[in-house]
């Protein structure tokens, strides 16, 4: 069986549009050993397995409702050995654990994803930055953030010098926005 978990036409671009994009979280921060990261979305690992790999103490969860997506993401994390990693095959409404982070490639609008992930959030933190979600973003989505009373908007081209960045963004938005009871 042939699953296609990147478009065919950013295959050739795969290190810059997927590995590359993903890593731009790093330039934001560096989760301290023991985090727990949860990657809602992951598709095909992205964000998730790049960052696994390159912070092999923090605790990586990827998530994805479609279980063939998950299967070829373990297929990846078994064969490149990654201990860091588990899977989850579900929905962010059902999932049970709290997580220090939340990371995303812009799964839906900010305000939905939000929703998807309340009540998801440990109360205590251990980074340089609150418990929250680091979400890459594109385009013009200034509307999206509007009921949010905190947050941040770091400019990825300013981290990394191609113009496949200049209109991404990370979107960071702390766990105190986002509210800790379920809807």
């Amino acid at each position: 069986m042939k699953i296609n978990v990147v478009s065919r036409k950013d295959i050739d671009n795969l290190d810059l549009k997927h590995v590359l994009h993903s890593m731009s979280i790093l330039k934001v921060i560096k989760f301290k050993d023991k985090t727990d990261v949860l990657d809602l979305g992951t598709g095909g690992g992205f964000p998730g397995i790049p960052l696994a790999i390159a912070l092999p103490k923090v605790n990586f969860y990827l998530c994805d409702s479609i279980k063939k997506k998950i299967k070829v993401v373990d297929s990846i994390t078994s064969h490149l050995k990654l201990k860091n990693v588990k899977t989850i095959v579900g929905r962010a409404e059902k999932l049970n654990p709290k997580f220090d982070f939340v990371v995303s490639r812009a799964v839906t609008n900010l305000p939905k994803f939000t929703e998807m992930v309340r009540g998801k959030f440990k109360e205590n933190n251990l980074n340089s930055y609150k418990n929250g979600i680091f979400y890459l973003k594109g385009g013009d989505f200034i509307n999206e953030l509007k009921q949010f009373e905190d947050y941040k908007i770091f400019n990825i081209e300013d981290y990394i010098k191609e113009p496949f960045f200049e209109t991404k963004r990370i979107v960071y938005v702390p766990s105190s926005c986002i509210g800790r009871d379920n809807p």
